[in-house]
């Protein structure tokens, strides 16, 4: 394991391959987006996330054009507004154009439009994939039964379900449901919600001369949870991709696991 390196991948159901960590833009506008993005990938990142709501594909596609990272090793992940469903056809065209790319990695339904797993919005995802216009698609948001239901209505699981996870929300159901699927889990908000105060975090922190926030991170990228931090300042980003050079344990992992309880 390399320190300061995000490119430690899982395999997600249509065969690509998504870095463990990633750079979340939530909340991240104009120059606070382009350097944050800059900042993730000169720093080894190599997986970047946005959506359509969040404004900000043209800063974000900016970013990776300059930063001198190849396109085809930067996994791009945006997301469909669920306002849009009908329109998905001209939505990922938009995404393209101001991304400034030809295709993304992953394409996502940002949530359930109007709390409906909304089949025919899949079969428009599935129509967009076979078109080379998303290498992967999935969902964010979604429950398992919802999932299910795209199931049932194409026969195409969705390749990863983007939702709120942190150790304080672990629930052994949903991870072994979305496994028993083939569907990646993937987490986001890491850190928000997070107790980082909490005695259990901070010896296991203190052990590997660590952060609290750290070993979050790390708790997810042990479990295989696709993880995608934010945050607009240097040091924070850098501190988020920190992750790869010690590991917790087997007990460690289990008393992370036992805060969700």
């Amino acid at each position: 394991m390399t320190a300061h390196d995000s490119t430690e991948t899982i395999r997600i159901a249509d065969g690509a391959d998504i870095p463990l960590v990633g750079f979340g833009t939530w909340q991240l506008a104009g120059d606070d987006a382009y350097n944050g993005v800059r900042t993730a990938l000169d720093l080894g990142c190599r997986h970047i996330d946005t959506a359509t709501a969040y404004g900000n594909e043209d800063r974000v596609g900016a970013a990776i054009r300059d930063s001198g990272v190849a396109r085809e090793d930067v996994f791009i992940t945006t997301k469909l507004p669920p306002g849009n469903a009908g329109q998905e056809r001209e939505t990922i065209e938009e995404s393209l154009k101001s991304l400034g790319v030809d295709y993304v990695d992953l394409w996502l339904v940002h949530w359930p439009p109007n709390g409906e797993a909304r089949p025919d919005t899949w079969k428009s995802f599935i129509s967009a994939q076979q078109q080379g216009k998303a290498t992967s698609i999935g969902v964010s948001n979604y429950s398992l039964d919802q999932i299910d239901e795209l199931i049932q209505a194409t026969g195409q699981a969705p390749a990863l379900n983007q939702i709120p996870w942190n150790p304080f929300a672990y629930d052994k159901t949903i991870a072994d449901g979305l496994k028993e699927r083939g569907v990646a889990l993937e987490g986001y908000s890491p850190l928000k919600k997070s107790d980082l105060a909490n005695p259990v975090l901070g010896e296991i922190a203190a052990a590997h001369a660590r952060t609290p926030a750290q070993v979050i991170l790390r708790w997810h990228v042990e479990h295989g949870f696709v993880v995608i931090p934010r945050s607009s300042r240097t040091e924070r980003i850098k501190e988020n991709f920190d992750l790869f050079d010690f590991e917790l344990s087997g007990e460690e992992i289990s008393r992370v696991d036992a805060l969700g309880a």
